[in-house]
């Protein structure tokens, strides 16, 4: 069982106050979405919760049974999708997975490579110059690195960015599937993408 909460985050850039006071808790199952207009702050709150940016007052906290974890031990558990994730274009999709998982400290057998790629639309594309891909594919990529590890931490940033119709039906799936492994936490102004949580933070554009 894992939950993540969000006490009173705060973020100010100068006189610029980008959003104040964030609060909610999501747990095992769940999806939490931030919503809101462009410029509202949900990267820069999505980016916080994965520890890529610091709040200006408040605190993110990650559990697993109920004991909080270190900055080290929340980093292990997260998978992040993200448009400024960028994947290597001089490398193949298998090369970009097999990079990845070395980083993750896991070694990545060829049968597992195949299963992620077939799982999020790759099949038979894994020994492709990732140069070559559309950036729809280049998205369903990023998905295949954000899984290598399972984790129990899912977060997502603008999931459908640059995908048709069939990659949204994989996002689906996969969100799916994370509910029983772990919990999502999205951000996103697309009603159809709002629809997919069980609660959701609005964030105003802040004077």
């Amino acid at each position: 069982m894992v939950r993540l909460e969000l006490q009173k985050v705060s973020k100010r850039y100068a006189r610029l106050r980008v959003f104040r006071d964030m609060g909610a808790a999501v747990r095992s199952g769940q999806v939490l979405v931030i919503a809101g207009r462009n410029g509202s702050g949900k990267s820069t709150l999505l980016r916080i919760v994965a520890g890529l940016t610091r709040p200006t007052s408040g605190q993110v906290l990650f559990y697993q049974d109920d004991r909080v974890l270190s900055p080290e031990e929340r980093r292990r558990l997260i998978g992040l999708v993200a448009v400024d994730v960028a994947m290597y274009g001089e490398l193949t999709a298998w090369e970009n997975l097999s990079f990845f998982a070395r980083v993750r400290g896991l070694h990545l057998g060829p049968e597992e490579g195949e299963r992620l790629l077939d799982e999020v639309g790759l099949a038979g594309r894994g020994d492709d110059l990732v140069q070559t891909y559309s950036s729809g594919m280049r998205q369903r990529l990023k998905y295949a690195c954000a899984l290598l590890h399972q984790p129990p931490f899912l977060l997502l940033d603008e999931p459908g960015a640059n995908l048709d119709e069939a990659g949204r039906a994989i996002v689906e799936r996969i969100l799916l599937r994370q509910r029983e492994r772990g919990l999502v936490v999205l951000a996103t102004n697309e009603p159809r993408e709002v629809a997919y949580g069980d609660m959701v933070l609005r964030l105003e554009e802040g004077p």
